[in-house]
């Protein structure tokens, strides 16, 4: 079972990358969210993200069950889900216009930058849910920071293309 979890909570491994593993599991999201968008469109990545939080919160438990540090480096999974969750917007849009997702480029720059700015300084509710120094606090201070990054790359798309007036 804690092998199992490993191999979640790490990714594969890609939680053991130096330097910087979150961002490792962040560039790991891209093309995962891409390849997930392709096959089966925004649905696809909607439940991804939400099997991705599920699977993860329970490997994290594992991970982190008797020690003493609650959020190890190498715990990625997180990473991965806030990435996507800040990729749903695109995909949305690409999947609702019939536009090949990767002609909105600039929008997964975005996500990325936005996303992992947030994980990073851990601003307002991504902070107070880091320090819930618990594996659902792992998992939601990305969850929230994705979901900052979702709001930032629309408000960016709002700006670069204007938004239309009744």
């Amino acid at each position: 079972m804690k092998r199992l979890a490993r191999l979640i909570a790490t990714v594969g491994g890609v939680g053991y990358l130096r330097p910087a593993p979150g961002t490792w599991g962040s560039l790991v999201a891209l093309p995962l969210g891409w390849l997930l968008h392709v096959i089966g469109g925004f649905p696809l990545l909607l439940v991804a993200v939400i099997a991705s939080f599920l699977k993860g919160l329970w490997a994290t438990r594992v991970m982190t069950r008797d020690s003493q540090d609650h959020d190890p480096s190498e715990i990625v999974i997180d990473e991965v889900a806030g990435q996507m969750i800040a990729l749903l917007p695109l995909s949305y849009s690409a999947w609702t216009m019939g536009l090949d997702i990767t002609r909105l480029w600039p929008g997964w720059i975005a996500a990325f930058v936005l996303f992992r700015l947030f994980d990073i300084t851990k601003p307002w509710l991504v902070g107070w849910a880091d320090r819930r120094n618990d594996a659902l606090g792992v998992m939601l201070d990305d969850v929230i920071a994705g979901l900052f990054a979702a709001i930032g790359v629309i408000v960016l798309a709002g700006l670069a293309h204007g938004v239309p007036s009744p």
